[in-house]
């Protein structure tokens, strides 16, 4: 399902019914309505703040990261 940015809050029920089926929702914006996020179910959202599971290079490599790592949301999506 895909709904634009000013739809979100007129159709929250329907947005919700589809993340509780496990449904992930796209959000358009701008001239091009092109996705620009996804919604995604509470299930796929790793919560915790433990270590986070490498899986198949788990014994192969070692991830660090500095005390003073910052990435904003923009650098993280390659936007």
């Amino acid at each position: 399902m895909t709904i634009s940015a000013d739809q979100i809050e007129a159709n929250a029920s329907a947005v919700l019914l589809e993340l509780r089926k496990g449904e992930r929702v796209g959000v358009t914006f701008g001239e091009e309505q092109a996705v620009q996020a996804y919604l995604v179910p509470g299930s796929l959202v790793q919560r915790g703040k433990g270590p986070r599971k490498l899986g198949g290079l788990k014994g192969k490599v070692k991830v660090t990261f500095a005390d003073d790592f910052k990435m904003t949301t923009e650098e993280f999506l390659g936007l």
